[in-house]
């Protein structure tokens, strides 16, 4: 899992990429590849 400020970027690398908030924290989860995961702070 990548940490990041600004997830914008990573967001466009795959069209499966979601933008997802939890617990106040930002992350990016894919279904389909599991390998562009991200979370930001």
């Amino acid at each position: 899992m990548k940490i990041r400020n600004s997830l914008k970027s990573l967001l466009g690398r795959h069209r499966d990429n979601r933008l997802v908030r939890r617990k106040g924290r930002v992350y990016i989860i894919n279904k389909t590849q599991k390998r562009f995961k991200a979370r930001q702070g």
